[in-house]
């Protein structure tokens, strides 16, 4: 049970066999190393988390790109977000699909905070995946997009928020070893007020495609 609802979705529609057991048995280990905060059941966060890991992958390492990876991500972060998608703040036109909106937002809406803070604090204790290093010119543009900016354009430095590594802090995600396809979908959602945030507006809404391009190239190589 999630709150007073039944569970639903379950990782054995999605996944078969011999690998589903790995991934429950993995997942159950993993859960429990993990301090789950107070009224937070943690056999129903275990479960929760054998659903999310069918997109994002068992220790929120996805090897889709599609999925965006959740791994050593912030955990302030991905509350946040959880919350977003639960409020409807999050919709579809910056996830990949809608199918993929009604499956974040079918799993969030039945999350007590506790068990939301439960599946936050489990990822951002994952370690992160590291970037594939790249000495493409498009990436040397978008490391100086992300470390210096566009003053011109009045596109300001990254840095200044994400960190010198990308790493993020708190409430601001870590960027660093992202699919670029992913950073990317979200910088044009954020142009475009697809996806609301004030902020992130102001510092994409300048930014050309070929920018784009760059500055998430570099991001991906961190």
């Amino acid at each position: 049970m999630v709150g007073n609802m039944a569970w639903r979705w379950t990782p054995a529609s999605l996944a078969h066999g011999s690998g589903r057991m790995l991934v429950v048995a993995a997942l159950t280990i993993l859960a429990s190393s993990v301090p789950t905060p107070k009224n937070a059941d943690a056999a129903e966060v275990a479960d929760i988390l054998r659903f999310c890991s069918s997109c994002h992958g068992p220790q929120g390492q996805s090897i889709a790109p599609n999925y965006p990876r959740l791994a050593g991500q912030q955990k302030d972060y991905i509350a946040a977000q959880l919350q977003n998608f639960r409020d409807g703040t999050r919709t579809a036109p910056h996830t990949q699909n809608y199918l993929d909106y009604l499956a974040m937002w079918g799993l969030v809406v039945q999350l007590t905070p506790p068990t939301a803070d439960a599946i936050a604090a489990f990822y951002a204790s994952q370690p992160p995946v590291a970037g594939q290093p790249s000495g493409s010119p498009e990436v040397a543009f978008g490391r100086r997009i992300y470390t210096e900016g566009i003053p011109s354009e009045n596109v300001p430095a990254c840095t200044g928020c994400h960190g010198v590594t990308a790493q993020g802090n708190g409430p601001i995600p870590r960027l660093a070893g992202q699919y670029q396809g992913y950073l990317a979908r979200q910088l044009e959602a954020f142009a475009s007020w697809q996806r609301q945030n004030v902020t992130m507006h102001a510092n994409s809404v300048n930014l050309t495609p070929e920018q784009i391009n760059e500055v998430t190239a570099y991001l991906a190589t961190l």
